[in-house]
């Protein structure tokens, strides 16, 4: 079974790797060094379900390895370019929601200490053996409930969800340090996959302000769906 060291030193997957910053990052306007170098420190293959090389580094949403439930990942020029928007600090807290590891061990390059929380037991001890081989002692995975957040381990100064939302997080809002970020895809419900926003929310003391970054596909993370209105 191939492992961490095999994908680093594997002059395929580096080259595949090298491949999506030049044609897939570089081109959607991620220019931020330290977030293309924590890309490709980040070997992709221990964190998605798809066994063939050339789909792991393609810009299709690929299952997330190990999901009991049908989830698809962020594309990972995505992932890059609302990190570079973030600006992220070496000092900062972060946590990743539903992910299933690989934007949470790029980020453990980029920040301090970052939590990965997903509902799903599977996502959550596969992103731990992800990042223990690579030697992520700055990151660790939680198993919980994606709205609720993880109050107890906060504040944060960034929060990133990897989905959409159709409603404001408004429970993870408030588990944000001052001067904290939150970014998720925004979009309306019944819009489709591939009409959303990502969003930056940014807290000022007691108010949080909100700005659109950039337009981006994703599937709605559970428990962030518009409860539907019933009409009589």
């Amino acid at each position: 079974m191939s492992n961490a060291a095999d994908f680093l030193s594997s002059p395929r997957s580096v080259q595949l790797r090298r491949t999506m910053v030049d044609c897939q990052m570089r081109t959607f306007d991620v220019t931020d060094a330290d977030v293309l170098s924590a890309v490709l420190d980040t070997p992709r293959e221990l964190f998605v379900s798809e066994k063939i090389d050339s789909l792991v580094y393609s810009d299709a949403p690929l299952l997330v390895r190990g999901a009991l439930v049908r989830r698809r990942m962020l594309v990972p020029m995505v992932v890059a370019r609302a990190f570079q928007e973030a600006n992220l600090s070496k000092g900062d807290r972060a946590l990743d929601i539903g992910g299933g590891g690989y934007s949470a061990a790029i980020l453990g390059r980029l920040v301090d200490s970052v939590v990965a929380l997903d509902d799903d037991a599977d996502l959550v001890d596969n992103a731990r053996r992800g990042f223990s081989e690579l030697g992520l002692s700055n990151a660790s995975a939680i198993n919980g409930d994606l709205a609720a957040g993880l109050p107890g381990e906060g504040p944060y100064d960034v929060i990133f969800l990897n989905g959409a939302i159709e409603i404001v997080p408004e429970l993870l809002l408030a588990q944000l340090a001052d001067g904290g970020r939150l970014l998720a895809v925004e979009s309306a419900p019944g819009a489709g996959v591939g009409a959303g926003q990502m969003m930056l929310w940014e807290r000022n003391g007691d108010a949080c302000g909100v700005r659109p970054l950039f337009q981006a596909a994703a599937e709605t993370l559970p428990g962030f769906a518009r409860k539907p209105l019933f009409a009589f």
